[in-house]
């Protein structure tokens, strides 16, 4: 039998660079929940937090249980629990948070949903522009 040269195995640096936005998502998505890592990342759907983050985006976001008011997070309403969203902080509510969109024309909230459980926060959008998300006025 013939051995292997390890040199043929090799895989080249530049073999391994993905342009493809969705499929870098999926990948770092999956690896995130494989391994539990603390951070996962996420396609952002709809326009409820424009001109924060717009649809299509791609965020980074690690995994916390808490969240001070002004911070952009993705969160689990109550009443809609197979739901994640996108949302920023307003305040404590009720043993959960108040979470509402950017956008006043299309968003919905704690105002319809009620209170919210912070799954983690945003910390950066990395596709299209990367970008570090600070907290911003709640």
């Amino acid at each position: 039998m013939r051995g292997v040269n390890s040199r043929d195995s090799r895989i080249e640096p530049s073999r391994v660079i993905c342009d493809d936005p969705q499929l870098l998502t999926l990948l770092l998505s999956k690896l995130g929940d494989f391994m539990r890592l603390p951070w996962f990342t996420a396609l952002v759907h709809g326009p409820s937090m424009a001109p924060t983050l717009r649809h299509g985006d791609r965020i980074f976001v690690r995994r916390v249980g808490t969240a001070r008011p002004g911070d952009v997070v993705v969160g689990c309403f109550r009443s809609r629990p197979g739901l994640l969203v996108v949302k920023r902080v307003a305040r404590a509510e009720a043993g959960g948070w108040w979470l509402t969109g950017d956008n006043p024309f299309g968003s919905d909230g704690s105002e319809v949903y009620g209170p919210a459980d912070v799954i983690g926060r945003v910390t950066f959008r990395w596709w299209p522009q990367p970008v570090r998300l600070r907290r911003g006025a709640a």
